[in-house]
C-alpha cells in the first residue's frame, strides 16, 4: 500500500492483517481521488476531511498528502488506531489531523459539537457490516458534519447496495471497480462533485 500523489506520494503504508481490516486499494483510492479533483489537482487544497472507519488511515493520508488542510480519522479498533498513528509517524505528520479512538456515532456527536463542517466524509466499513452503512449514512444526513457542499463517499461491495436516500443525504453517482464500488452523496443529491 503506497500514498498515490502529492507529498508523500510513493511512500509506503502499513497495513494490518485480519481484524475485517480491508485497506482501500490503491487503483480504487486512485480513482477516488480523480473523481474528486476532476483534473484540477489542487482541488483539495484547504478541505477538510473526516475519513471513518479509518482502519489504516490510508484515504485521510493520501488526502493529506494532497493538500488537505485537516483529517479527522475515526476508528475504534484499538490496533487499527496504533497502524494509523505508526503511519502517521513514518511519514512524519505531526500536524493537521486528529485522531479520534471511539465509536463512529460517538465521534460525529463529537465533530458536531465542536462545530466541525467537513468538505468530504468517508466512510469504508467492514463489507459484513451492512448494518453500519445505514447507521452511519442516516447518522450524517442529520448531522451538521456534512452540509450543503459535502460530498458523502461509502466503499462498498460491487454486489451489495448500501442504498440511495438518507434524509436530505441522497446518491447521485456510483462508481465501481473491480469488486467494489463508490456511492457518493450530498444532501440535496446535487450532481455535481466540484
Amino acid at each position: 500500500m503506497r500514498i498515490i500523489a502529492g507529498k508523500y506520494r510513493s511512500r509506503r503504508l502499513s497495513s494490518l492483517r485480519g481484524m475485517g481490516i480491508r485497506p482501500t486499494s490503491d487503483r480504487l483510492r486512485e480513482t477516488l481521488f480523480d473523481v474528486l479533483t476532476a483534473g484540477n489537482p489542487s482541488a483539495l487544497e484547504g478541505s477538510i476531511w473526516v475519513d471513518l472507519f479509518a482502519g489504516t488511515g490510508a484515504v485521510g493520508i493520501e488526502a493529506l498528502s494532497r493538500g488537505a488542510r485537516h483529517v479527522y480519522f475515526v476508528e475504534s479498533a484499538p490496533p487499527a488506531v496504533t497502524a494509523i498513528r505508526k503511519n502517521l509517524h513514518s511519514l512524519e505528520i505531526a500536524a493537521g489531523f486528529t485522531l479520534l479512538g471511539e465509536d463512529i456515532l460517538r465521534a460525529l456527536w463529537r465533530l458536531q459539537r465542536e462545530h466541525v463542517a467537513a468538505d468530504i466524509v468517508f466512510l469504508d466499513p467492514p463489507y459484513q457490516l451492512s448494518n453500519a452503512y445505514t447507521r452511519t449514512l442516516a447518522a450524517l444526513s442529520e448531522s451538521s458534519v456534512a452540509w450543503a457542499m459535502s460530498v458523502v463517499v461509502a466503499e462498498h461491495e460491487k454486489k451489495f447496495d448500501p442504498g440511495a436516500e438518507f434524509g436530505h443525504l441522497r446518491r447521485f453517482r456510483i462508481l465501481t471497480q473491480g469488486d467494489a464500488s463508490l456511492s457518493f452523496y450530498r444532501i440535496g443529491g446535487a450532481g455535481r462533485i466540484s
